[in-house]
């Protein structure tokens, strides 16, 4: 079973090529953890699966998001307890294996490894997107070691990280980062919104909403970055960090918006 969680597609991407080379069942997080919010009592928090599970998200400031963590903590796994993560990332993983590892140790789940691959970058709140053909560009050329890794994955061998860095001070960081840059204050809509309520479908946390047909956020955001870039009239704004990049954004059918 494929899990995975996604705020512009980056790793929605590379779950959907996982699941292809092994057969496994692709199921998304972003859906889990919002009816989790949303409606609890009829949401889904047991997985059964004869293979082992394979958890795909983006790389948070060299760590699994926190949002993806709570999830693996508050579901229950049977039938096979081989855990693998694959991480989509900007730059690099730091040491997010050893805390994935140190995560299943708590959880009594075998860890089989993290590995990742670098894709278009997409967190404009810090960062600028790539230009369309050079993000086209990394598209192509993730496909071939995101294949041997699900190939690894499917006979069920260990996998290891070219992107990641033994003894990186993620903790730390990881800590500051969602102390100091993780909320949600400095997003508004610009007068070119048109109400559509995008941006409140796709937020996997429910934290959007449409008053007097403009979103307004809630103080959940986990920073997915979801909202801003798939804006069709690109009406969403990060105070001025944002103003003037390029959203970048993948369709489930693996097209640039």
């Amino acid at each position: 079973m494929v899990l995975y969680f996604t705020g512009t597609g980056n790793s929605r991407y590379a779950a959907s090529i996982i699941a292809r080379i092994t057969g496994d069942e692709l199921v998304c997080m972003n859906d889990l953890i919002r009816q989790r919010i949303t409606d609890p009592y009829v949401a889904q928090y047991a997985f059964d699966s004869d293979r082992p599970f394979i958890f795909v998200s983006p790389t948070y400031c060299w760590r699994l998001p926190r949002v993806v963590e709570q999830f693996i903590r508050d579901s229950r796994f049977t039938g096979c307890r081989k855990v693998y993560f694959y991480l989509t990332c900007g730059s690099g993983t730091g040491d997010a294996a050893r805390h994935a590892e140190e995560l299943c140790r708590q959880l009594e789940l075998e860890f089989m490894g993290l590995s990742s691959v670098i894709l278009p970058e997409n967190y404009i709140a810090l960062f600028s997107a790539p230009s369309f053909d050079d993000a086209q560009g990394m598209l192509r050329a993730a496909v071939a070691p995101i294949e041997s890794a699900a190939r690894l994955m499917q006979l069920e061998k260990p996998i290891e990280d070219p992107n990641g860095r033994s003894g990186a001070a993620g903790g730390k960081l990881n800590s500051l980062f969602y102390k100091l840059v993780v909320k949600d204050k400095k997003f508004s809509a610009t007068d070119a919104c048109v109400g559509c309520g995008r941006c409140v479908s796709l937020c996997p946390l429910a934290n959007i909403s449409l008053e007097n047909g403009q979103p307004q956020w809630h103080g959940r955001c986990t920073h997915c970055m979801a909202c801003i870039a798939a804006c069709p009239e690109d009406a969403i704004e990060y105070g001025g960090a944002s103003r003037g990049k390029r959203r970048y954004y993948l369709s489930a059918a693996g097209r640039q918006k």
